[in-house]
Formats: structure tokens, sequence, C-alpha cells
């Protein structure tokens, strides 16, 4: 690994498993120190105790709207400043409209909606004010191509790719990048809720990819020039037709 991003700091939220993990990893192994953002606190502690000293632990529910509001001082008191946040958490439902659960749907779009925005609310008035920054959400092939069988989940993703290119337009002269990654199908937790003769059919055609094929998309994205913005990543499985 290189030290392309050597004396950054960076923030990860969901980092306990799956994305969000490989994601910090990455991170760390190329130079940066990391804060990892997750509700799991025994999980981060083992995990940051595996990754070294570049890897700090932030216990925090990101549905608990005081705290997301709070999380910048406590972000600042472990790097001193902060370089990239990756909005990374977010929750999965798929299934037909007419048969859903509203309440069900609540969790995934508050999570993958308000808390997401809430959290780059928290920390863009920093990076304004240090007049550099990098802002990446984990996003979706879904909020780009509607997915006819995870309505709401589409829907979620929708709505983050509208907040980033609005705001991502607010922020660029203050010399903030803002961008996201839109996998599609990778192989997290978040592929709990699919039906299994789904899951079992994506397995075994390809069509799946692994955490770390999307968190190598991030980096690409992070290290290009300062002049450059990747706005939107698209990284599919090939077998996949979209």
């Amino acid at each position: 690994m290189t030290q392309a991003l050597k004396g950054q700091t960076a923030a990860i939220t969901g980092a306990a498993s799956g994305i969000g993990l490989e994601c910090a990893r990455i991170l760390v192994e190329n130079g940066a120190e990391v804060v990892l953002i997750d509700r799991e606190s025994d999980r981060l502690v083992t995990i940051c105790a595996e990754m070294g000293p570049s890897a700090h632990a932030l216990t925090l529910d990101l549905l608990d709207n005081r705290a997301v509001s709070g999380m910048l001082p406590r972000i600042l008191e472990m790097t001193g400043r902060l370089d990239i946040f990756h909005a990374n958490a977010g929750a999965y439902i798929g299934g037909p409209a007419a048969e859903g659960d509203p309440d069900a749907w609540d969790k995934v779009l508050n999570l993958n909606i308000n808390a997401a925005f809430r959290t780059v609310q928290a920390v863009l008035p920093h990076m304004i004010e240090r007049k550099t920054g990098d802002i990446l959400f984990t996003s979706s092939v879904a909020g780009v191509v509607p997915v006819v069988w995870e309505p709401v989940y589409t829907a979620s993703k929708f709505a983050v790719q509208a907040f980033m290119h609005s705001t991502r337009r607010q922020v660029s002269g203050h010399g903030i990048r803002m961008g996201a990654v839109l996998p599609g199908p990778v192989v997290t937790a978040l592929l709990d809720d699919w039906p299994r003769e789904k899951l079992e059919e994506a397995l075994a055609n390809g069509s799946l990819m692994q955490p770390r094929e999307v968190a190598e998309a991030v980096l690409f994205m992070l290290t290009r020039p300062r002049g450059v913005v990747i706005r939107d990543l698209v990284i599919l499985p090939n077998s996949v037709d979209l």
C-alpha cells in the first residue's frame, strides 16, 4: 500500500462491518487516521485494536439526534481536525409496496436519509471554516436506476443523490468535494433481508461484489487531484445487467 492519504484524518459511519469497515482499513493502510463510528461498541474496540493506533472507536447511535449533533467535537478530540467524512451507514428493505410495513420503512428511511443528512450537516461547518474537505456517501445503483423489488430502499437512495448533488454545488466554492459511490449488490449484512432464493442465485452467478472492491473505489475517489471531483462512481459486478 501507498501513503497517499498520509496526514489526512477521516471518519466513517457504519464502520463496524461491511463497506464501512473495509473503507476504514484501506484508508489506514494508505496513511490516514480514521475514526470508526458505529453503535457496536465492543466490536469497534476489537477492530481498532487490530488496526492499530491510527484507528479510533466512536460509539454512536445515528438515530440519536442529539448525539449526532455533538459528534464533531468527539471526532476532533481524537484527530484534531477532519479532512474526510464518509456517510456510509445504511439499512435495506425490499418487497412489494402494497405488502410492506410502513413502520419498518420508517426505520430504513430515518437511517438512510435523516441520519445521513444530519451527520453531514454536523461536519460541514468545520470543513467550510478550513476551506477544504471531502464528503462521501455510500449510495447505491438503486439511487440512479429504480429497482423494482426495493421501492423504499430505492427512494431513500434517490434522496441521497439529490441531497448530495445540491449540497455539493453549495460548498464547492469552499474547497469541499462531495461525491457518492454507488455499488450494486455487495456481500454485507444488508443482504440479510434478501429473499433466500435471490441471494443463492446471486452467489451462484457471480452477481455480488465484496466490500473491499467498493473500498478500492472510494480510495480512488479520495486520491484524485484536489481540482477533480468524482461526483458519482457506479461499481457493478460485470454480470449485472443494468
